[in-house]
C-alpha cells in the first residue's frame, strides 16, 4: 500500500525506506493521525516523506488498448479511460501529485475527468479523491471504502490512525457487490472480492478492451501488504489472486495496485507464492513455534530475492501471514 513500486526513480526511492517502514510496522510506535492535506506527526517518520517527496514523484504513462493507458508514480497504478464522455480514473494517487498527475491527464487527451473509481479505501488510492471530484469527477467505490474513509480509520501496521475525508472526497455512489456502468462506449464491471487486502478491494473490468484492474489484490514483484485493521488476511488473498487466475485469460492485460502491467502467468506465480509462505508459515505455527521461532526458520527464503527487495520482506511478510494463519 505505498508508492510506485517497480520502476522506481531515485525520488520514488527515497519516498520509504524498507528500514524505515519496518520501524512503523512493530506495532509499538506512537499513535500518528495522518490527515489528507497536512499531516501532524515526527516530521521524521517515512509516511511524511512519503507525501512529502510525492510532490516531486515522476509520473509515467504506458498507453494500453482501447483508449486506456496507465498513470505509475503517484501512489497507486492509475488506469485512464478516454472519449467524448471525458476521462475515467481508476483510483486518484496522491494530493501532492497533482501538478504532474494534471500534465500527465492533459498529454493524454483534453477530454475533461468525469469519473473516479476507487479499488480500495487505502490513501495512497484515495488521497487525490478531493481535488478529481473537484474537477467535476463522480466518485464510486465499494461500500466499505466510503465507510472507512468517513471516520477516523486506524492501521495498525503503521500505527497510525487516518482521520475521516473531506465530504467532497468520499464516493457518491457505492455498491455491495457488483456494479456495471457504461462510459464512452465501453462496459465496466466492478465486482467486491472476498476480505483480501483490506474489506473494500474491489476488481474493475474493462470487458470491451480485456483489461482487468485489480487493485492491490496484487502487488507485481512484492510481498503484499496485508491490513487486518480494516478486514484483510491471507487466506483472502490467497482466494482474491485465484479469482483473479481463473477470472483471466492469456490475452488479458491485467494492472496491478502497485508494480509493472502484468497476465496471467504473472498472477499464478504469485499465487503459488503466497500458498507456499502460507503453509509453511501454518505448519510451524500449527508445531507451536513462536512468532519469532517462525521467523528464523526463514519460510520465505525461496521467494525473499524477488519478492522481498522493496517495503514488504521476507520477516515482515512472514509476520503478517503469522497473524493470520
Amino acid at each position: 500500500m505505498n508508492t510506485h513500486f517497480y520502476h522506481q526513480t531515485p525520488a520514488e526511492g527515497r519516498m520509504l525506506s524498507r528500514r524505515n517502514f519496518l520501524g512503523v510496522a512493530t506495532f509499538t510506535t506512537a499513535a500518528i493521525g495522518l490527515a489528507p492535506r497536512q499531516v501532524f506527526a515526527d516530521p521524521e517518520n517515512p509516511v511524511i516523506t512519503f507525501h512529502k517527496d510525492a510532490g516531486k514523484a515522476k509520473i509515467s504513462i504506458t498507453r494500453l488498448r482501447g483508449n486506456i493507458s496507465v498513470l505509475e508514480g503517484s501512489g497507486g497504478n492509475i488506469a485512464v479511460l478516454t472519449g467524448p464522455d471525458g476521462k475515467l480514473l481508476v483510483d486518484a494517487g496522491l494530493s501532492e501529485s497533482r501538478r504532474q498527475l494534471s500534465e500527465a491527464l492533459a498529454s493524454i487527451s483534453r477530454d475533461p475527468v468525469k469519473h473516479l473509481i476507487n479499488s480500495h479505501w487505502h490513501f495512497d488510492h484515495t488521497d487525490g479523491n478531493e481535488w478529481l471530484h473537484g474537477e467535476g469527477a463522480t466518485i464510486t467505490a465499494h461500500e466499505n471504502t466510503r465507510k472507512h474513509m468517513s471516520v477516523n480509520t486506524r492501521m495498525e501496521i503503521f500505527n497510525f490512525t487516518f482521520p475521516a475525508a473531506p465530504a467532497g472526497a468520499l464516493p457518491a455512489t457505492v455498491f455491495s457487490e457488483e456494479h456495471k456502468l457504461e462510459f464512452n462506449g465501453v462496459t465496466l464491471v466492478l465486482k467486491k472480492y472476498p476480505s483480501a487486502h483490506t474489506d473494500s478491494d474491489i476488481s474493475i473490468e474493462f470487458t470491451d478492451a480485456d483489461i482487468l484492474h485489480v487493485g492491490d489484490t496484487w502487488l507485481n514483484g512484492h510481498f503484499p501488504l496485508i491490513d487486518y485493521s480494516t478486514g484483510g488476511s491471507i487466506n483472502g488473498t490467497i482466494q482474491a489472486t485465484e479469482l483473479n487466475v481463473n477470472r483471466v485469460s492469456e490475452k488479458t492485460i491485467v494492472i496491478p495496485g502497485h508494480g509493472p502491467i502484468g497476465n496471467k502467468a504473472d498472477l499464478i506465480e504469485y499465487r503459488d507464492m503466497l500458498v507456499a509462505v502460507r503453509d509453511k508459515v501454518a505448519a510451524l505455527k500449527k508445531r507451536g513455534l513462536s512468532l519469532n521461532e517462525v521467523i528464523v526458520a526463514a519460510p520465505t527464503a525461496a521467494f525473499d530475492k524477488k519478492w522481498g527487495t522493496w517495503l514488504i520482506d521476507g520477516k515482515t511478510f512472514t509476520s503478517l501471514v503469522y497473524a493470520g494463519v
